[in-house]
Order: C-alpha cells, then structure tokens, then sequence
C-alpha cells in the first residue's frame, strides 16, 4: 500500500502520478492498475468505462476555488440553484462552495485515487455527462452504470466515498476511490497538513476558511462513507509500465 506524504495528499507535487495513456488522464499508479481492470470487466457487461476527472493538482483546484467565489464560475445552493454571492457573507459563500467543490489542499483528486466515472456507451453522438445525481438515478442514462458498479467495484478496490448527503459534500454517485491508497490518505490529511498547504496562499476568503478549518476539515473530508472491507483487502494488480505525469510548464 502507497503512503502519500504531506505534498503528495495537497496535491502540491505530481511525483506519486502518472499519465495513463489508454485513460487519457492522470492517476495513481496503484489506482490506474486497477481501474484498467474494473474496466475490462465492464467491458464484459457492454459498458465502455471513461474517466471524466483523475487527479487534479493543488493549483486548479486553487483556481477553480477562487472562480467560484469571486462569481467567474456559477454558486450553486445545495439543490443546484443559483445564489447571489453579493448578500452574503463570506462564511457563507465558503460553505456554499464546500457542498460542490473542495478546498484546495483537501481534494481527494489530489492523491491520484479518485475517479469520476462514466460510461460512454450510454451516450447519444455529441452528448455530454453533466455529473448531476439525476443521471445515476433510476430512469438517467447512467443509471445501469450506478448498478453495475454497486455490484462489482469492491473487488477491484473501489468505493463511492459520497454516496449519500452526510451534510457536507453533496452525493456524486459518479465518484469512485481507490481504497487501498485513500483510506490510508484521508487519515493522514490532517487540519495540520491542511493549514500547513494554505499558508500563504491567495485563497480568496481565506480569513473565513483558516478560522473554521477544524470544522471543515470534520465536515468535508472526514465525514464520507467507509470503504468496504473487500474494498481494502483488494489484492494488488500486476504493475503495467505508465509513464510519469507531465509536469505543468
């Protein structure tokens, strides 16, 4: 099992990723193996097993952060509808972005484990996933998808971390973990290696999140589903050659 280090679980290096080519993104390595094969096994069920987001650093989740909160990027409430940043507080703004978005340094797409996944068979040409929990549900177009993986992504490692609303992060049936590696890193994402990756950040609001850190800390990251048993005990795949992540220039 992988440990990730301070730098690593901010997403402030890359040198725990690499790109996988036949994913067209950036993941653990770890993750990678076996999400290759959680896809081979869809394949069987006439699925087609895409990766819509892999890792994502420290500094786009900064800027998609600070996009939000400066009105660049659309503030959703907890239903999706649209809020006017310019009645409210910061405090209130921070929470606001917290149930879609997570604070950079706390995105679980740091570590290279997390998955959002789709499948493309269920697409029409030119069709686009929004990610919306309407798709997985019954009646949306992924929602054989949503059944096949609460049947099989265990075996291979993999659990969805917001499976329902827990009154933080809102449910993204879409998002798959790699247990193995991420059970272990949600422990060691402390407040301290958190407040450690803000300090001297330009994080817009950043007054607001530094003096309820503890609390977003227990409310975004700690407070998601537990990973199965199967899940963790998932046996390691055989290591394929993926080449390292391109550093950004």
């Amino acid at each position: 099992m992988a440990i990730l280090d301070a730098r690593q679980l901010t997403g402030r290096t890359r040198d725990h990723v690499a790109q996988v080519g036949e994913l067209s993104c950036v993941l653990h390595p770890e993750a990678a193996d076996a999400f290759l094969a959680l896809r081979r096994e869809a394949a069987g069920a006439g699925m087609d097993l895409a990766v819509a987001s892999g890792f994502r650093d420290f500094e786009r989740q900064l800027m998609i952060w600070n996009d939000k909160f400066s009105g660049r990027r659309p503030l959703l409430d907890a239903a999706g509808r649209p809020l006017d940043a310019r009645v409210m507080s910061e405090l209130d703004i921070v929470r606001a972005i917290l149930h879609w978005s997570a604070l950079p340094g706390a995105s679980r797409h740091h570590w290279g484990t997390e998955i959002d996944v789709i499948d493309r068979t269920a697409l029409q040409p030119g069709q686009r996933p929004e990610l919306v929990p309407s798709e997985y549900a019954a009646g949306g177009i992924f929602a054989p998808l949503d059944r096949w993986l609460a049947g099989h992504a265990g075996r291979f490692g993999f659990f969805r971390p917001y499976d329902r609303d827990r009154g933080g992060v809102q449910p993204e049936p879409w998002h798959l973990s790699y247990a193995p590696v991420a059970g272990a890193a949600v422990h060691a994402l402390t407040p301290a290696v958190l407040a450690e990756a803000l300090d001297d950040v330009q994080l817009a609001g950043g007054a607001a999140v530094r003096a309820q850190l503890e609390e977003i800390h227990a409310r975004y990251v700690r407070n998601v589903a537990q990973p199965s048993s199967l899940a963790l005990a998932a046996p390691p795949l055989e290591r394929r050659h993926i080449s390292p992540a391109a550093r950004p220039s």
